[in-house]
C-alpha cells in the first residue's frame, strides 16, 4: 500500500527522531499548511509527556473494570525499550519472525536495524 497516493507510511522511530519533519510530512500528505505557531502547538500537544498526562489519550477515562490486566497504553515513549522486556530467547524468536515477514519490504523501511 505504500505506493498508493492515499497511504502514508510512518514509523515511531522517525516521529521520535525527526518530530517536526514528520509532522510536516503528515500535513503535506493531508494537504494542510500550518503556520509556525500552529506547528509549534501540534509539537507541544503531541509530545509523549503531554499525551501521557492527557486523560483523553491515555485511557484513564475508561473504567478500570473495562481495561483488562491493568493495560498501560503509554509506558515510556522510548524506542528500543522492548529490549529491556524480552528475554534473549524471545528476542531471537522475534528476530526470526520479523526477518521472515519483513523480507518483502525495502530495507529503508526498517531504520532500527
Amino acid at each position: 500500500m505504500r505506493e498508493m497516493d492515499n497511504f502514508l507510511l510512518l514509523s515511531y522511530e522517525d516521529l521520535k527522531q525527526v518530530t517536526r519533519g514528520t509532522i510536516e510530512k503528515i500535513c503535506d500528505f493531508l494537504g494542510k499548511k500550518l503556520e509556525k505557531d500552529e506547528l509549534d502547538l501540534v509539537l507541544k500537544y503531541s509530545s509523549f509527556q503531554v499525551m501521557k498526562e492527557n486523560k483523553m489519550s491515555n485511557l484513564s477515562i475508561i473504567p478500570e473494570d473495562v481495561v483488562t490486566n491493568g493495560l498501560n497504553l503509554m509506558r515510556k515513549g522510548m524506542t528500543g525499550d522492548w529490549k529491556n522486556n524480552f528475554t534473549v530467547a524471545q528476542a531471537e524468536t522475534f528476530d526470526k519472525v520479523f526477518q521472515k515477514k519483513m523480507i518483502v519490504f525495502p530495507p529503508e523501511l526498517v531504520p532500527w536495524q
